[in-house]
């Protein structure tokens, strides 16, 4: 591997004698800034190509020219993956023209779309043949197709549904030499060599261009409920969730753990977010199930209510009535991460621990940040996969400003437990630039082996995001 090129005249010309003009984009600031400030880009030009080809020739222009390319899809990442901050100026290859929905075969409960479709309209193009592309984030309306997968996004929905490559089936790629790898099949059964499709999944664009994917629907249930109880403690939300799986046998979609700190943010910030309790619990869980004809919703969760409180684990609920008050109590849980920023962490953390450490690590992380200081914790998350936000606060008044330099001690702090409790210090957000130290320091050397040889043999000169995942070598 060698070091990447700056881009130069003589690239450009080459580009614009291949290109459609209206491919060269001016580079607005939104591709150079990072939404929490952590990154900041170091320009380049901005390439929005309409076609797979398009891409091929960008890409091979570049890896002819040795030049660094960094994917950008909707920019709603939070880990500096789409951002590049250093070294010799880059492409940045937008996909926000590559929107079509290529093509839908309902009997199938497939699909077929392009990597820059946003993440909501795809939604609304399963519910328009009648079905659900379950896959649901609070950035779903700018959020794009070939970033989700990319990072293998999770969001509300991966206890039912799981991650974003549990509902792929293929993927069109443009390989790190231009080349178009045409495995955009719709086949549920294909054991025809190396998992490629997993492998391009959740590499943040290292190894390849996702352009176009073949999504798996589900069906719509036939009814939906909606509820929030306040639990006794993480330990007591567990014991809901396993009483939950048993009541309803699979039909609970969504399981979102939130801690009062994330209601006094809201009080404090978003005034106009309704609350569901007039008086807050310290713990409360937001549960959402989805069944089939013949169920009924409501009462399967007053039986879950009335079966938890009588073995101690809930002391209070509420059951929505209807579609706003579902909408109202769901609209809490997505407002917790814009209160959060409003507020300004020093400190945010996306791990993953097994089911059963979570109330240990909760406990003992909460602990071990007051030990550092006079911090306010907010502990939220989707608690049914493992997936917690672990954010930490200034004090009340004060400014994270003035606790920058301490931001290294605590998110080792957190990380350290993680890694103790058999974790992942990166549960659905990626490595992006932001986590590159951690995953070298948290993984065993035979697995960064791995992962090295990988992008060697995918991606010789490097041009791939370079900097992402891997750190880059000269």
């Amino acid at each position: 591997m060698t070091a990447l090129n700056p881009i130069t005249d003589a690239f450009v010309e080459k580009l614009t004698a291949l290109l459609p003009k209206e491919v060269f984009r001016d580079l607005e600031p939104r591709y150079l800034e990072e939404n929490r400030g952590r990154f900041t880009g170091s320009g380049g030009i901005l390439l929005a190509p309409r076609t797979t080809n398009e891409v091929a020739t960008i890409v091979k222009a570049a890896f002819d020219a040795k030049v660094g390319i960094v994917p950008y899809g909707g920019g709603t990442g939070l880990v500096g993956g789409q951002i590049s901050a250093d070294g010799p100026t880059r492409v940045i290859l937008s996909l926000e023209r590559m929107t079509a929905i290529r093509s839908i075969h309902p009997f199938e409960n497939v699909l077929v779309v392009e990597a820059g479709a946003i993440l909501a309209d795809v939604q609304q193009a399963a519910t328009n043949i009648d079905r659900l592309f379950p896959l649901s984030l609070a950035a779903e309306g700018s959020a794009r197709i070939g970033g989700i997968l990319s990072t293998n996004a999770g969001g509300v929905n991966v206890l039912r549904y799981g991650n974003a490559r549990d509902l792929c089936l293929g993927l069109e790629v443009v390989t790190p030499s231009g080349d178009i790898w045409n495995g955009l099949t719709r086949l549920r059964k294909n054991n025809t060599g190396y998992d490629l499709r997993n492998l391009m999944i959740g590499a943040e664009g290292t190894l390849g261009i996702i352009t176009a994917a073949a999504l798996k629907l589900h069906p719509i249930p036939a009814t939906t409920g909606t509820a929030v109880m306040a639990v006794r403690d993480p330990q007591a939300a567990l014991e809901l969730l396993s009483m939950a799986n048993d009541v309803v046998a699979g039909g609970v979609s969504a399981f979102e753990l939130m801690h009062k700190q994330g209601f006094e943010f809201l009080f404090e910030t978003m005034p106009q977010v309704r609350l569901p309790f007039e008086d807050m619990p310290e713990w409360m869980v937001l549960i959402e199930v989805g069944l089939p004809q013949g169920l009924d919703p409501a009462t399967c969760l007053e039986n879950l209510f009335v079966t938890a409180h009588e073995a101690g684990l809930v002391s209070d609920g509420h059951i929505a009535q209807n579609q706003a008050q579902a909408t109202d109590f769901w609209t809490v849980r997505e407002s917790i991460p814009e209160a959060n920023r409003h507020i300004g962490s020093v400190s945010s953390h996306d791990i993953s621990v097994p089911l059963e450490a979570l109330p240990e690590f909760i406990t003992r992380g909460t602990a071990a940040i007051s030990n550092l200081g006079p911090f306010r914790v907010n502990c939220f998350g989707h608690v049914g996969d493992g997936n917690l936000h672990f954010n930490v606060f200034p004090p009340k008044g004060r400014d994270k400003a003035e606790f920058t330099n301490q931001r290294d001690a605590i998110k080792s702090t957190v990380h350290d437990l993680t890694d103790e409790l058999g974790g992942s210090v990166s549960a659905e957000h990626g490595i992006g630039r932001l986590k590159v130290g951690d995953l070298q320091r948290y993984s065993d050397p035979t697995k960064l082996a791995m992962l090295r040889a990988i992008k060697t043999a995918l991606d010789p000169t490097g041009i791939m995001n370079p900097g992402a995942v891997l750190p880059e070598r000269d």
